[in-house]
């Protein structure tokens, strides 16, 4: 049985505001994700469909508090709540959050792929 450990996860992403150790499981991708510092994430969605999120995400909220942002309401996941997100979101957390998510391989690929390119911009 596939399985992954958040200790031997391979660290993905490491910036000053977000980290994140990422496992591919049978075509979903598993992210062990950390908010270091209170941001606003907006600006790194931009280029994605309504600038939002596309991607489905099933979830725990290890630590912290999660919130989802739609175009119509918003959703505040707590702390040991799971969660699914369906595409269309923009997420903000405090800081100190710790996530475990799971996300469909191919579409959050293409997400990663525009946030990377958003960020890079931010950073030049």
């Amino acid at each position: 049985m596939p399985s992954a450990r958040k200790e031997t996860a391979p660290v993905t992403i490491d910036t000053p505001a977000y980290a994140a150790r990422l496992v591919e499981l049978g075509g979903f991708t598993v992210a062990y994700e950390t908010i270091r510092i209170q941001h606003d994430a907006a600006p790194f969605f931009k280029g994605l469909p309504d600038d939002r999120c596309p991607c489905p995400h099933w979830g725990l909220v290890v630590a912290g508090q999660l919130t989802l942002h739609y175009s119509d309401h918003d959703e505040t996941i707590e702390a040991g709540e799971t969660y699914y997100a369906p595409a269309g979101h923009l997420p903000s957390s405090l800081a100190g959050t710790e996530l475990i998510t799971f996300s469909p391989t191919d579409q959050i690929n293409e997400v990663n792929a525009v946030l990377a390119a958003n960020l890079a911009r931010a950073n030049d």
